[in-house]
């Protein structure tokens, strides 16, 4: 297969030059693409009823949050059509977002947009080939989470990209398909301990597995763990299926890591902002990995993209608008802003969304070629605010990071509603849970509102929890509401209140698995 590798990046080439091209000229790159999602615009129902007839009418566009916009997606997708009052363009499919704030979004697919991403992995790809490790077998494995929902209960124009390559064209697919590590049909189990033994046979089946591509760094942590804990039954259903060498590491307490997939020279996922600590895991367990930060992804638009080339991740100009609201609510384009200055996100995509607020802050962070590279710096100011204390995010950040954490991966914290209190949920930490609530209880004091509420006893004192299982707990109650597993987020401070089941539930499993 390593002949195929050099054949592959000579097929991207054309799509990487293109791309680079546009660097050079990001003021120019941004209007043509603005003109495309404008002509797309006047044609659509959306368009008409603003009165947009040309590129100059811009400005008279709206900008928008999905609320906004919502009552004319679910007309669209109630209807049963595969037309759309947004976008001129035949809908493929309605995709339900996983994001870790607000109730679930639908967003409309088209070709254009689908192309749009299949683009962004093309430039990827390449600058990973030609600048990147020295790939020869090209196994990879894209991640792919369970559906736990029926399929007659979903609506019938809608699907779940539960695999990292549904994203991209058909032509695309097919071609990465013979490099692909994917068991038959482990998208349509709906048993997560299933899921995990099926998905984790077939990794350790992967010998010569080179590139491991997911979203949250916890999946894979939570992979690992499931290998860990069950490494004997693993061993003995993959008897004959693998190496005595590599069965023999499966025994060990230890199983080390670099051995089982002495091939791996790729991890992709998110590193910035919340994941940040589980990627460093990540790091520690394959030193000798390029554990690559995954590019500014939602399921509305690709944002960014992460080239090594770059040092760092650059807008993907030539398929999405953007704007830029700087904190006094002026807006710059993409080749007006200012290095180390942050902004929120306005975008304009192929799909039927234009100026469009996606509630992402970025920093611009250099310069490469002509264009500003973008650092994905989290959701805009999420805010807790349960009897009056206003926690803000950067805050708690802020707080969390100043403390010395050994070994914790994962922190996220909560608020409690009954009684009205936060909790810290961590997945290892050396201090007790009583010594770490005190220092934490104190420095959420030094906000005006939190003291003065700690003090009238408005909110209880503040709990810590530490359990290895608490990632996975987490993440089985969002697959419950209907998230997609390998894209979960956890948030450093979540904004809606754990329900009183929930906790209850939650500090049931963590005292029996302790």
């Amino acid at each position: 297969m390593s002949y195929l590798i050099p054949l592959f990046r000579q097929l991207l080439a054309p799509t990487a030059k293109r791309f680079d091209r546009a660097l050079n000229n990001p003021k120019i790159a941004q209007q043509n693409v603005r003109r495309d999602i404008c002509d797309r615009l006047i044609q659509s129902e959306y368009g008409k009823s603003l009165g947009i007839s040309s590129a100059a009418d811009w400005q008279r566009v709206p900008i928008v949050d999905y609320d906004r916009i919502e009552h004319l997606i679910l007309a669209d997708r109630t209807s049963q059509k595969y037309q759309s009052s947004l976008t001129p363009e035949r809908i493929l499919f309605y995709e339900k977002t996983s994001g870790s704030s607000g109730a679930v979004k639908w967003i409309p697919y088209t070709p254009a947009l689908r192309k749009s991403f299949n683009q962004m992995f093309c430039v990827w790809a390449h600058d990973l080939i030609q600048n990147g490790p020295k790939f020869s077998t090209g196994k990879i494995y894209a991640c792919i989470s369970p559906q736990l929902e029926l399929p007659d209960s979903a609506p019938e124009n809608s699907l779940t990209l539960a695999n990292d390559l549904d994203y991209l064209d058909g032509w695309l697919r097919w071609l990465l398909r013979p490099w692909l590590v994917m068991p038959e049909k482990l998208d349509r189990l709906q048993d997560i301990n299933c899921f995990k033994q099926q998905l984790c046979l077939a990794l350790l089946q992967a010998e010569n597995l080179e590139t491991i591509s997911i979203w949250s760094p916890s999946f894979l942590e939570i992979n690992l763990k499931y290998i860990q804990n069950n490494r004997f039954f693993l061993q003995e259903k993959l008897l004959g299926k693998i190496s005595n060498k590599r069965a023999t590491m499966l025994k060990e307490p230890q199983i080390p890591w670099s051995e089982i997939w002495s091939d791996l020279k790729l991890i992709s996922c998110w590193d910035a902002a919340n994941s940040a600590d589980g990627t460093q895991g990540l790091r520690s367990r394959f030193p000798d990995v390029l554990v690559q930060g995954k590019g500014l992804l939602a399921t509305e638009a690709p944002m960014t993209i992460p080239l090594l080339k770059a040092g760092g991740c650059v807008p993907v100009l030539d398929e999405v608008f953007f704007e830029f609201e700087d904190g006094k609510g002026n807006l710059h384009e993409l080749h007006e802003l200012s290095s180390g200055e942050d902004y929120q996100i306005i975008l304009s995509q192929k799909g039927g969304l234009y100026r469009y607020r996606i509630g992402d802050r970025v920093r611009a962070a250099g310069i490469y070629r002509q264009t500003s590279c973008l650092e994905f710096l989290g959701r805009h100011e999420a805010t807790s605010d349960l009897v009056g204390e206003k926690l803000h995010e950067s805050f708690v950040r802020q707080i969390l990071e100043c403390l010395k954490w050994q070994g914790t991966c994962f922190k996220t914290l909560v608020p409690i509603a009954h009684p009205p209190h936060y909790i810290l949920l961590l997945d290892r930490a050396e201090e007790t849970p009583e010594i770490l609530a005190q220092h934490i209880d104190c420095a959420l004091s030094r906000s005006t509102h939190y003291r003065r509420a700690r003090l009238l006893e408005q909110l209880a004192p503040l709990e810590v929890f530490i359990s290895p299982q608490i990632p996975e707990f987490l993440a089985l109650s969002r697959i419950r509401s209907g998230s997609i597993w390998g894209g979960i987020k956890h948030p450093i401070l979540a904004t809606y209140p754990m329900n009183a089941a929930a906790f209850c539930e939650l500090k049931f499993h963590i005292q029996s698995h302790s």
